[in-house]
């Protein structure tokens, strides 16, 4: 039997291996992806602890549909600390378009010393899949 005749009669062996390797890794990559908070949970820290949703979206994304109540500050500008809260115990919960600038943001937040700061997992995608309520600029 030569090689060439192995992967021959095998092929749909290989087929399937690398198809379910590429399916954990895939998994893997959206579990790193979906860190933060649950759109329900985000909800809960706003109504109970009074948190302050900031949107890291650039400017035109933000105009075109954000979470109700929630303020623009570009993720360029978060160093800058213009636009969020003086108060560095005031809970953030931020978010972005899918969720990575908002985890960016957050360490940003880290370093400027704001306490109680989390992203929403799958940001305004996952907001919007929980029919919670979007407006526009």
């Amino acid at each position: 039997m030569t090689s060439s005749s192995f992967l021959a009669d095998n092929w749909y062996w290989i087929v399937a291996a690398v198809g379910s390797g590429g399916m954990l890794a895939w998994q893997q990559i959206q579990g790193a992806a979906a860190s933060g908070l649950s759109p329900s949970a985000a909800v809960l820290m706003v109504n109970k602890e009074k948190a302050q949703i900031i949107d890291v979206c650039e400017p035109t994304e933000f105009a075109a549909g954000h979470a109700v109540g929630a303020k623009n500050v570009p993720l360029g500008q978060i160093a800058s600390g213009k636009g969020l809260p003086s108060n560095k115990k005031t809970p953030l919960v931020v978010m972005c378009a899918t969720g990575v600038r908002a985890n960016k943001a957050v360490a940003e937040l880290k370093k400027l010393g704001h306490e109680n700061v989390q992203p929403l997992a799958g940001g305004l995608r996952a907001w919007r899949e929980a029919n919670l309520p979007v407006e526009k600029a």
